[in-house]
């Protein structure tokens, strides 16, 4: 007969190690590659010891001359505050008794709630690695309609039916009644934003759209690395460290071979990186594959682990991800990468072992995931960035080849 001990069981050690491998490799290409390391979490913090530079203390001198002077590594240490993740899954208690003489049928159930944690899961957890921590999923570029339960945006890209959201003035003050709002539909042609709505926007303010209670709590990702407006970053003034800032250059024009070949130099030259992966936007993707086409050039492909196909560019992966901005390329060593966890995903336990409870308010068990984690980046300089990338359109005139020839 099923029952919640049984249930609890099967979460613990069944689906446990099933969810874990899904959140760490199956979500992106791009997590996929970066290493998970308890290593440096001490406490509450991630503090890393991070090199730049070289060390000062080889020469070459004379036969019976002095020897170099010594001079070590330099070193900045970088701190992190660990990031709270959580997924919370509901089984309600009218629907764990109807399944209590059918066990296939208490299976379904629990796979199929398992299932949707895993794609609210893989959504923000892919959104979070390309975002600066601030948790900013749209801005309201409109709020007459707020009060009916629209809400106007500039993108939807981040934004699921389904999803709670909250709105933040740009004042960085939240209202009653704008905290908890339900999507329930989505108009992606001319993005709006259909929900439950409470209240209403303060008329004269500007407001941003975020995941309910995730609100500057979350990964601190590429956005963090790349936000040239923000003075620090990982605890340190980016005007004293120069390694602290990565490569970045808009381009204006559409993607060229030649551009992502300048950036890969600079980052080798510079840094002595090597970059070894590139994810672009989907709109990117499709014009520099329309710009190797029309110019003759060879269009490769390569797998990757986890199950995921890519382009090649000299080798390197060249993937499409939909969070990454629509003008955007990112050129990144993945090595430089490691997401530092106290521990991998765990169920939330109490005294007892249990992970399975009785909802206060509700008739429901809930069980919660979590893991405290964050992204850190060792070499900063060592990565790239190309923004305003155009559409590569080709209006008819003559074709050139790779030497820049016309045919």
């Amino acid at each position: 007969m099923v029952s919640i001990t049984s249930a609890q069981n099967a979460l613990k050690t069944i689906y446990l190690g099933v969810i874990a491998d899904q959140l760490n490799t199956g979500i992106n290409p791009l997590l996929a590659k970066i290493e998970r390391t308890s290593a440096d979490v001490w406490g509450k913090e991630i503090k890393k010891l991070a090199p730049y530079g070289i060390n000062g203390g080889v020469g070459a001198g004379t036969e019976i001359g002095e020897l170099p002077k010594s001079g070590g590594n330099p070193y900045a240490t970088f701190t992190l505050e660990l990031k709270n993740l959580y997924g919370l899954l509901e089984i309600s208690d009218k629907a764990v008794r109807a399944s209590e003489s059918n066990a296939g049928a208490f299976v379904n159930l629990l796979n199929a709630e398992m299932e949707g944690m895993l794609r609210s899961a893989k959504h923000h957890f892919g959104r979070m690695l390309y975002g600066d921590g601030k948790g900013v999923l749209a801005t309201v570029v409109d709020a007459s309609a707020v009060a009916s339960g629209k809400i106007y945006v500039d993108s939807v890209k981040n934004l699921m039916e389904g999803m709670i959201i909250g709105l933040i003035s740009d004042l960085g003050q939240f209202h009653n009644g704008l905290q908890s709002l339900l999507i329930t539909k989505l108009d992606r042609v001319n993005n709006i934003i259909y929900c439950t709505m409470s209240g209403s926007i303060p008329p004269d303010e500007d407001f941003k759209v975020f995941n309910q209670i995730s609100y500057n709590n979350e990964l601190t990702g590429l956005g963090a690395i790349f936000d040239s407006d923000s003075p620090t970053l990982y605890g340190l003034n980016r005007a004293d460290y120069h390694f602290l800032n990565p490569y970045q250059k808009a381009l204006d024009t559409y993607l060229t071979s030649a551009a992502l070949q300048e950036a890969i130099d600079y980052v080798e030259y510079t840094t002595g990186g090597n970059i070894n992966f590139i994810a672009a936007s989907y709109p990117v993707r499709r014009s520099y594959v329309e710009y190797l086409s029309l110019n003759r050039m060879n269009l490769d492909y390569m797998n990757l682990d986890g199950g995921y196909k890519a382009l090649s560019y000299s080798g390197i992966p060249f993937v499409a991800d939909k969070f990454v901005a629509d003008d955007t390329l990112y050129l990144l060593n993945t090595d430089d990468f490691k997401i530092h966890q106290l521990c991998d995903w765990r169920w939330l336990e109490n005294d007892n072992g249990s992970v399975l409870r009785a909802a206060p308010t509700k008739a429901v068990y809930q069980a919660t995931l979590v893991k405290y984690c964050d992204l850190l980046c060792e070499r900063p300089a060592a990565q790239a960035k190309l923004s305003g990338i155009q559409q590569f359109v080709n209006a008819g005139a003559e074709v050139t080849d790779a030497t820049g020839q016309a045919d």
